[in-house]
């Protein structure tokens, strides 16, 4: 079994985007693993959903120790999401492997990243800077499990949605939720999610080894890492990188040819910029987190 260093190591650069955002695992990952390294739609979700049940807990261990997740929260996302994302993994099973299924699956995936990079853009654009809240934030149970049965859904029939959808949910839900909170919680949610929906790929077949072997070596430690400068508050500057990447992903998914592709390079950044400058200032969380 060939592993591919080169694989290795822009596995490591998404898993410390994802540590440091909590977004970009499948929205980055997904599309780098067919456009850059030629893995067809089904192997690349599938292999990236087994390599984020390894990732994202090593985040999660860290934001759990530091007390940035909100439990509460965590368990509502997770009882919609956990069943939805099995059932996923088996729509994208019956949607089949052959060439007509697999221009299906990356048409699915543009529509995916372009409402997952708009989400992440539209996130701190509503969300504003949400105060610092002393008083305990008080989970809403049926918006919260809504929102875990869209993105569990999306997340086993296209590996995106567990950080950009989810996350732009989660702010407009919670909106004094700290930069640090989000991350946390978003990292812990993931786990079962990734858990649901693996379980899926693995029952399903579609898991390359090779490829997931290459993308955990390189993804995990680097995650690990990124999470521990989120726990200590947001980075400002990579997201509105991600966001853009996200959405001209998408694009390049749904056929925007690619003189196209670079004259929507501008507006996209100058959105995902706007987005920054009305991001939450990283406050410490003061408040009890549940």
């Amino acid at each position: 079994m060939h592993l591919d260093v080169v694989l290795v190591l822009a596995s490591a650069v998404v898993g410390l985007l994802v540590g440091i955002t909590g977004t970009g695992g499948g929205a980055v990952m997904t599309p780098m693993l067919v456009l850059l390294f030629g893995v067809a739609p089904s192997a690349a979700i599938a292999s990236d959903l087994v390599a984020t049940l390894l990732m994202r807990p090593a985040g999660a261990l860290v934001h759990w120790r530091r007390h940035t997740v909100h439990k509460r929260v965590t368990a509502l996302l997770c009882v919609g999401s956990v069943p939805s994302a099995f059932l996923g993994t088996w729509v994208m099973d019956r949607i089949g492997t052959s060439a007509s299924a697999e221009l299906d699956l990356q048409r699915l995936l543009g529509v995916a990243l372009v409402l997952g990079g708009g989400a992440m853009i539209l996130r701190p654009l509503l969300g504003g800077r949400p105060p610092v809240e002393s008083a305990p934030l008080v989970a809403r149970a049926a918006p919260t499990i809504i929102t875990g049965i869209v993105g569990g859904f999306m997340v086993g029939l296209t590996s995106v949605g567990a950080g950009s959808l989810m996350m732009a949910a989660l702010v407009l839900l919670y909106p004094t939720m700290s930069a640090s909170e989000l991350v946390g919680t978003d990292l812990a949610q993931s786990v079962p999610l990734a858990f649901g929906a693996t379980m899926g790929s693995l029952l399903f077949g579609h898991v390359g080894l090779g490829v997931t072997l290459a993308v955990v070596i390189g993804a995990v430690p680097a995650t690990f890492v990124g999470s521990l400068i989120s726990s200590r508050g947001a980075n400002r500057v990579i997201r509105p990188l991600i966001t853009s990447v996200v959405l001209m992903s998408g694009l390049k998914y749904l056929g925007l040819a690619p003189l196209y592709l670079a004259l929507a390079l501008v507006p996209v950044l100058g959105l995902a910029l706007a987005g920054l400058r009305r991001a939450p200032v990283p406050v410490p969380p003061t408040r009890t987190v549940q």
